[in-house]
């Protein structure tokens, strides 16, 4: 199974993107409410891919972003933010995010960038 890693300091989006993996070939193995706590998170889980929001309190997913691809340049991060916040978007592909998705987004939109950042290695639904 591919081990996912969420981060989001709502619990409400925390659990709406677990639901939505339930019944796929993802196993959420770990949550993170801000930055910090997801570098904590990755070093420990070692996830196949990240969800990782962009606004949070504490650390933001930026950064905590350019900290796990400094130290982990091979993680697969996807950055998921808000409409309009293109500018954060590009910022966190540049610093080595693999791809975004907006809010809000629905089940398959989620799958089927994951099935893209980890190259096939999960299937959809």
């Amino acid at each position: 199974m591919t081990k996912v890693l969420v981060v989001d300091d709502t619990l409400f989006m925390r659990h709406a993107i677990k639901t939505m993996l339930a019944d796929s070939s993802y196993e959420v193995v770990g949550e993170a409410i801000n930055g910090r706590e997801a570098i904590e998170k990755y070093r420990k889980l070692l996830p196949d891919v990240v969800t990782m929001d962009v606004t949070m309190p504490v650390m933001s997913g930026l950064d905590a972003t350019k900290l796990i691809i400094d130290e982990f340049p091979d993680a697969k991060i996807i950055v998921i933010s808000a409409l309009g916040q293109q500018k954060m978007i590009l910022q966190a592909l540049s610093l080595g995010a693999k791809d975004f998705i907006t809010k809000p987004f629905d089940q398959q939109r989620l799958m089927s960038t994951i099935v893209k950042v980890v190259g096939g290695e999960g299937l959809l639904c």
